[in-house]
């Protein structure tokens, strides 16, 4: 039914836990990076965001945030198989001077 509310691991590695999805869709996670796993001084990451109704479509789209720098859109998609698989975009934002350097402060 592809509920968000699971462990779930990218192909670098990194590591999304969203432990509560509340009833308007929204939750409150945490992120690990890849590299955390041999460096103990990365620490784990805020996440916060929400998903659609998935009572209201079968495989629904989501967004969330790290740590307000890092910005992920995505959608669900249930296999074949049954198995549940997210697709996402992501931007990362980092600090500019000023709006003349802003066009390359997002990858």
């Amino acid at each position: 039914q592809c509920l968000l509310s699971e462990s779930w691991w990218s192909d670098a590695s990194c590591r999304m836990v969203v432990s509560i999805l509340s009833k308007d869709g929204s939750f409150f996670s945490s992120y690990l990076p890849g590299p955390a796993a041999s460096n103990p001084e990365i620490l784990t990451s805020p996440l916060e965001g929400s998903q659609q109704d998935a009572g209201l479509v079968s495989q629904p789209t989501f967004s969330f945030t790290i740590a307000q720098t890092t910005a992920f859109l995505g959608q669900c998609y249930v296999g074949t198989n049954g198995e549940e698989t997210l697709y996402t975009l992501w931007l990362l934002q980092e600090v500019a001077k000023g709006p003349a350097e802003d066009w390359k402060a997002t990858r």
